[in-house]
């Protein structure tokens, strides 16, 4: 009997609704990023880091107690053992560092009984754990790839500032540290994008969070979504200076070539990331010497919106923070493991959140191919 069912399709589900929240609002027409019913700008202005991952998981900001709890969780779960500093030393000269870093998360995963069938409060408690160890496994890594020994967290630091140390070995001055904080932030949940997804699908299947975080990470090390910023870093360096810009952005444009940075997916106008990015990469540019790059950047910015502003193409997230990273010390390669970072707290949290109310994710693809029965020709008789 044919199948009466209408079957909708669309190519990489663009459009389709395939679960609620209550955590993360993007709006792409009026350009606004909301957490929990927070815009992400006062965040920036008058929160931290930490209160925005606490937010996320919880639905709420902390009260004192609430907040000094979270935070000693994060202080005491950062610590990584000498196995798994071993291991980042072993791998991290040759490995691309995503591909360290999904390692390292499974391995600490692998070694952790509490995987094995874990409950919600088990579940949750190996999310805070991961949260706060990402951070000290990319500056491991990030160190190892330098050719450098890790360095211990300092229990006197942020969550930011400390992975600032960890990494650059040395503490941040005051901009640094609010830079980087902001940018944690602004990168921590961004609807459901292929890495949250990735994460909410295996969670689905009732599997760890240490598994689910994993996949993620693994998501994000593609091009099409991790490490759009060291491309746009790298366009922003090849033009270097604002009299270049309409030549080669120009050129570009005629050539039909992906210009990094700029459109989106859901922004159809200014990506509100990018507005507060783009005031710390003036300031950061500024104290380290590189204003070349970010006067480049600008006016790369100037002609794009005039050229194609009017087909909804404006600057994303992704092309100022990449810029900011380059100039207080971080190389390409670590730009998207610093993006895992800040978006564990949006994996965790969205992941945690699907599997309260839990369905495994069981979508169809629509069959094109031959429906047949097809004569089957034994293999001596083949053309």
């Amino acid at each position: 009997m044919a199948d009466t069912h209408e079957v909708q399709f669309s190519r990489g589900l663009e459009g389709v609704i395939a679960a609620e929240t209550k955590i993360g609002f993007v709006d792409g027409v009026e350009g606004r990023l909301v957490y929990r019913g927070f815009d992400i700008g006062t965040l920036v202005e008058q929160s931290n880091f930490e209160e925005v991952s606490y937010l996320l998981l919880y639905g709420n900001l902390p009260n004192k107690k609430q907040y000094s709890d979270y935070v000693s969780k994060l202080k005491r779960y950062q610590v990584l053992q000498k196995d798994e500093l071993d291991l980042i030393t072993k791998i991290a000269h040759e490995a691309h560092p995503m591909s360290a870093l999904r390692t390292v998360v499974s391995y600490i995963g692998a070694k952790d009984s509490r995987t094995v069938e874990p409950d919600s409060e088990v579940q949750e408690e190996l999310g805070v754990e991961i949260i706060a160890k990402i951070p000290t496994i990319v500056s491991a890594i990030n160190r190892a790839h330098e050719g450098e020994k890790p360095l211990g967290p300092d229990n006197d630091l942020s969550y930011s500032s400390n992975f600032f140390y960890g990494s650059l070995g040395r503490k941040p001055s005051t901009i640094e540290a609010k830079m980087l904080d902001a940018a944690l932030i602004l990168h921590a949940d961004h609807g459901m994008n292929a890495s949250t997804f990735s994460g909410m699908l295996t969670i689905s299947t009732l599997s760890d969070m240490y598994s689910t975080i994993t996949a993620a990470i693994a998501t994000l090390k593609g091009p099409l979504h991790g490490g759009a910023n060291e491309r746009a870093l790298a366009l922003i360096q090849k033009v270097g200076t604002p009299d270049n810009a309409e030549k080669v952005i120009g050129g570009m444009i005629e050539r039909k070539e992906k210009i990094m940075g700029f459109g989106h997916r859901v922004y159809k106008v200014y990506d509100p990331r990018a507005r507060i990015l783009k005031q710390f990469a003036e300031q950061v540019t500024k104290a380290h010497g590189k204003e070349n790059l970010f006067a480049a950047a600008n006016k790369i910015e100037e002609v794009m919106i005039s050229k194609l502003g009017s087909k909804g193409i404006f600057p994303n997230v992704d092309f100022y923070s990449g810029l900011m990273y380059y100039s207080i010390g971080f190389n390409p390669e670590i730009f998207t493991p610093i993006f895992a970072v800040s978006r564990a707290s949006g994996w965790v949290a969205r992941s945690l959140e699907y599997v309260r109310d839990n369905r495994l994710f069981r979508p169809k693809a629509l069959y094109i191919g031959e429906k047949g029965p097809r004569k089957y020709v034994p293999i001596n008789e083949r053309d």
